[in-house]
Parts: C-alpha cells; sequence; structure tokens
C-alpha cells in the first residue's frame, strides 16, 4: 500500500506529517547528540564538566555560545535514580543552574533569582520516583540537560569566577551512555529510529498528543514494513526541506516582528508548550536559551537575512536616559553565521567576542551617552575601547540582558537601532 494513501489522526499528507515530525524530534536529536559527544570525550553521565574557560571564536559545540560566564554542563540519565545537586552561593555575583528536559524545556533555574545568594542543594527526581522533602525538583523526563553559569566580571575575576565554578558538584548513581544516535543530517529513517528510541526513554507529556496522533507514522514508527514508492519518498524529502527552511534564521526570537531593528523573543522561549517549530528553531539556533524572566535575548535585523555587512563601519547609540535596564548584566555578542542558520564566535585580533557594561575600558560620552562601535576595521584608537571587531563578511548580533527589569519585560523599554556609520562628505 502506497504510504500516500495512509492518513494518521487529522489527515494530513505524508509531506505534511515529515515536516512537523522532523521539527518535532529535533530537540531530541540535538540534546542527544551532545551527550554522544560527550560520551566521545570521556564525559561520565550523571557528573559535571567544568569549563574554566570563557568561550571564543573555538567553540562549536552549542550555538550563540556566550563570552559573559563559565559553564558547568552536566548530562543527567534519572532512570537509575536521584542525584544531587550543590550549586554554590554567589554572593553579589551571578549564578544560576538551568535544569532542561529532553525536549529543551527549562522546568527550573535555580540561582540568584530564584534561590538567591546562598548556597543550596538540589534532590532531583526523575518523573516517576517520590518527590517529598525540602529542596526536591521533579523533572519531566529521565534525561536532563544541567547547565549553571557562573558571571566573570572582567579578567581580573576569572580566578574567583573559577573558585565559585568549582563549587557546582553532582552526586548520583552510575549510567550509561547510549551510542549510535543519528543527527539531524541522517537520513529520515535513521533521524526517527532515533526520535523514537529517545521518545521511549523520555516519553512526552499527554498535552503532545494530537500531533503525536497526526505524526505517528513517523514518530511511531508507523513506516516499518510498509512499501513506500519513489513518490511517497520524494514527498518525504519535500517535507523533510520544508522543516529545515522553516527554522533557519528564526532562531531565540522565533521570527518575531522587529521593533527599531531588533527582534525580542516571545514569552514561551525556553518553556515552548505546544510551539513546535519555535522550540525546533531554538533547538537549531539558540539551544539552551534562558527564558525571558531569567535573561532576554533580542537579535538586530540586520541588513539581509538577519545579518550585516562586516566591511561597513556600524555604531550603537544609548542616549544617557536610555541604557538597558537590568538587575545584573548586559552584553552584545557578535558571531558569524553558518550556512545552516548556527553563530559561532568569530576570530579577531582583539580576542574580543562580546561588549557590554563589564567591558574593561568602556567609554560614556561626555553627556554620559554610549556608544558602540562595531566593523571589521578599528574606529581609531580613541574609540578601540568601545570597538566589538566583525569579521570582513556577515556577522549578527544578540543582545543579551541578565535579570532583566519589568520595562524591558513588558515591552516600555526598547534598544536603539544598529546604524550604518556616514562618512563625512557621504
Amino acid at each position: 500500500m502506497s504510504a500516500t494513501k495512509m492518513r494518521v489522526g487529522g489527515g494530513d499528507d505524508l509531506k505534511t506529517q515529515a515536516r512537523d515530525a522532523w521539527l518535532y524530534a529535533l530537540p531530541l536529536i540535538e540534546i542527544g547528540q551532545l551527550r554522544q559527544r560527550g560520551a566521545g570525550f570521556g564525559m561520565k553521565l550523571n557528573t559535571f564538566f567544568h569549563n574554566k574557560n570563557l568561550a571564543d571564536h573555538r567553540a562549536r559545540a552549542v550555538t550563540t555560545p556566550n563570552n559573559d560566564t563559565l559553564y558547568a554542563s552536566g548530562q543527567i540519565d534519572l532512570s537509575a535514580g536521584p542525584v544531587t545537586i550543590t550549586l554554590p552561593g554567589g554572593g553579589e555575583r551571578y549564578i544560576s543552574l538551568q535544569l532542561m528536559d529532553a525536549y529543551s524545556n527549562s522546568f527550573a533555574v535555580p540561582g540568584t533569582r530564584t534561590t538567591g545568594p546562598d548556597a543550596v542543594t538540589i534532590r532531583l527526581v526523575g518523573p516517576n520516583d517520590a518527590a517529598e522533602g525540602e529542596g526536591v525538583i521533579r523533572s519531566p523526563t529521565n534525561h536532563v540537560w544541567a547547565l549553571a553559569r557562573v558571571l566573570v566580571d572582567g579578567p581580573h575575576d576569572l580566578d574567583g569566577a573559577r573558585t565559585v565554578l568549582g563549587g557546582v558538584s553532582m552526586q548520583g548513581p552510575a549510567a550509561e551512555h547510549r551510542t549510535g544516535l543519528a543527527d539531524r543530517r541522517a537520513p529520515w529513517r535513521e533521524y526517527f529510529d532515533t526520535a523514537h528510541e529517545l521518545m521511549r526513554l523520555n516519553p512526552p507529556p499527554v498535552t503532545d498528543q494530537a500531533l503525536l496522533r497526526r505524526c505517528g507514522f513517523f514518530l511511531a514508527k508507523g513506516y516499518e514494513g510498509v512499501d513506500l514508492t519513489p513518490e511517497d519518498e520524494a514527498e518525504i524529502e519535500a517535507g523533510l526541506a520544508e522543516a529545515r527552511t522553516m527554522i533557519r534564521g528564526g532562531g531565540i526570537t522565533g521570527g518575531a516582528r522587529p521593533i527599531d531593528g531588533w527582534s525580542y523573543p516571545p514569552a514561551n522561549l525556553g518553556d515552548f508548550g505546544q510551539g513546535y517549530g519555535f522550540r525546533a528553531a531554538v533547538a537549531l539556533g539558540g539551544l539552551a536559551a534562558l527564558p525571558p524572566t531569567e535573561a532576554m535575548y533580542m537579535r538586530a535585523v540586520g541588513e539581509s537575512r538577519g545579518v550585516f555587512d562586516g566591511t561597513r563601519a556600524w555604531r550603537l547609540h544609548f542616549p544617557a536616559d536610555r541604557l538597558i535596564p537590568v538587575n545584573s548584566f548586559w552584553s552584545l555578542s557578535l558571531y558569524e553565521a553558518t550556512p545552516e542558520g548556527q553563530y559561532f564566535f568569530a576570530d579577531n585580533p582583539l580576542n574580543r567576542y562580546a561588549i557590554g557594561d563589564r567591558s574593561p575600558g568602556l567609554k560614556m560620552n561626555d553627556d554620559d551617552s554610549l556608544d558602540l562601535w562595531i566593523g571589521h576595521e578599528s574606529p581609531g584608537p580613541d574609540r578601540e575601547g568601545n570597538w566589538l571587531p566583525a569579521p570582513a563578511g556577515p556577522f549578527a548580533l544578540f543582545m543579551r540582558a541578565y535579570l532583566p527589569k519589568p520595562e524591558l519585560l513588558n515591552g516600555q523599554y526598547r534598544l536603539p537601532p544598529v546604524e550604518a556609520v556616514r562618512e563625512p562628505g557621504s
């Protein structure tokens, strides 16, 4: 029987089912790849790996890394039992522990905003374990990605931040990595075989049942034992191609309509609900983005397809009374873009990948306004402290605002536009 004659649930055609199923599964696939790569580097489950250096142009494990915090990353498997996590006190230093389920939803973020400046001990339990006592957090899935961030307040502060990072620890039962997982470039059968296995280990919530029934041909491996015609295969490939096109460039702002040249994140960033397309776009272009209450991510829309031309000079001007309202810090990061729509830091002569309110040498104007200069060529010795170097080609700009104040969260405050610098006489 031809698969195109088959109808699952609401009766969508094979192309639509393939597209929606591929988008639904992408976060599982991307996080599964992180776990698998970690196993290749000898990283054990239910332990933390401490990255004691700030990310630079060589950091290619996760798209849109930041250059503001040190990380401790831990891949967790709760199927063998709970784990205990210690998050040290940050005092006045920003610290957070983002806990993400297998579908990339942030289900808890202990740290400065939620648990305060003192140390906290967490008992993390799986979806079917007893959850009693103080300090217990239940995960919706057995697989969890725990990502701690510790602020580095400038080069002089690196040793102090490393000391705090060293206090991020985990104790739990031993667990074995699963290998042989397909990545997003795999043939569709391998991709969905892996998705099905990860869903078996991490059952989806009941609120996803409508999509799961509609796309069961792929997500429940309904294709096993079915003879597919060349036309069927072509429909499936067309659905996957459409899915890849849909998520390219959307990222953490979800393709939102820009305001004054900036796109702002939807409220469901990091806790996506049934926003499967947006969730997939973030898995590709901003995996592990924090929820807006923890950090606001804004992207400058650029000249074309979200990117700027590095061979031109650009300026971001903040009036004295319009600096970014945050309770922690802000920084502007610059990335070169890959053809697939991922973003990584670009090598540059200053080894400067972001600039913000903690940057050494940052100069305010005489009227207390602030200019940031962006481009491949230096803006001159007097402005180099405020220069964010760009490659001689396309680049993207992302603004991070940690612990945003209400006026930023509710839209009363908006960033000024990034403007091209006009040369005298032009």
